[in-house]
């Protein structure tokens, strides 16, 4: 590749991160969909926990969808939502909070995500969702989170006990993962040099060391190592020009998830780098919505 195509990659990246990590308010309402904002779920070591919980409104009792916020693990915002496409297609989303890596390390990420799945199903008359059936999204950080707590249904160590609610259960029924990191065992190997400078220190945040010396950890952490047969459906999209989170992330766990004989959807988003308009395009919400209509619950 030229040098002149790998600058013009990074810096569509560089701009679209920065964006990306700034936004900070919540995204303007589709016509149809209403948000109930800022419900409080938990409240750990004074850290409270809240989640926006956006309805469609000519849908009675809408299957539910749970958004993960990207940012590194230690920055974004659940104000951050990419996903309201399916909102307006007939489902209920919950966009949550987690805490970040600079107020816990992992596994608080994954104790929070499920303590709000579980939140959620124990709430669910009140608020007018359907939480029989739970699909889980997420992009960057939030996609390995998404992913990591849909393989990992049941896992004592990463259940936590956040919020309560332990009579209810955290189980997911499908995963849609926009550019995720899934083997942190791999990913410093796999990363470009201005990749390395972005995940080097976000690592060492998210497991309170470096990668090399927090090796069960960053194990724990991997949706790879997690996968068996009973696992939920899978949706990945990712960009073939990724220079911040490499592909083969979403190729090892596409790999993974054949070798179990699981459903699984891979979708290469060709010229993309992280993100971007080109995730959410009509095509591929229209990919996403059929997938989550096969596997959550027709939203229609």
């Amino acid at each position: 590749m030229k040098t002149t195509q790998i600058a013009v990659i990074l810096a569509a990246t560089l701009v679209a991160f920065a964006a990306y990590a700034q936004r900070g308010g919540p995204p303007e309402l589709p016509e149809g969909v209403t948000v109930t904002a800022d419900i409080p779920f938990a409240t750990v070591d004074g850290n409270e926990l809240a989640l926006d919980l956006y309805m469609p409104s000519a849908v009675d009792n809408p299957p539910l969808l749970v958004w993960v916020h990207g940012g590194a693990w230690r920055a974004g915002s659940r104000k951050s939502v990419s996903s309201l496409a399916y909102v307006e297609a007939g489902y209920a989303l919950a966009s949550v909070s987690y805490r970040l890596s600079g107020v816990a390390p992992f596994p608080a990420q994954s104790h929070d995500i499920k303590g709000a799945i579980r939140f959620l199903r124990a709430n669910a008359a009140d608020h007018g969702y359907d939480a029989s059936r739970i699909g889980i999204l997420g992009s960057s950080a939030g996609a390995h989170l998404a992913a990591l707590v849909g393989v990992t249904n049941g896992h004592g160590e990463l259940e936590g006990d956040v919020g309560g609610n332990l009579d209810q259960s955290s189980d997911i029924a499908a995963i849609v993962s926009y550019f995720p990191a899934t083997n942190l065992t791999s990913i410093l190997d796999q990363s470009t040099p201005f990749g390395l400078n972005l995940r080097v220190p976000s690592l060492a945040a998210l497991f309170g060391g470096p990668v090399e010396e927090k090796t069960e950890l960053a194990r724990l952490a991997s949706p790879v190592f997690h996968v068996d047969a009973d696992d939920p459906p899978l949706f990945l999209l990712h960009g073939d020009q990724d220079p911040q989170m490499p592909i083969n992330q979403s190729h090892e766990l596409h790999g993974v998830y054949k070798d179990q004989g699981l459903a699984v959807e891979f979708e290469v988003v060709h010229g993309s780098p992280h993100g971007g308009p080109a995730f959410f395009d009509a095509g591929r919400i229209a990919m996403v919505e059929a997938f989550l209509d096969a596997h959550v619950g027709g939203g229609h």
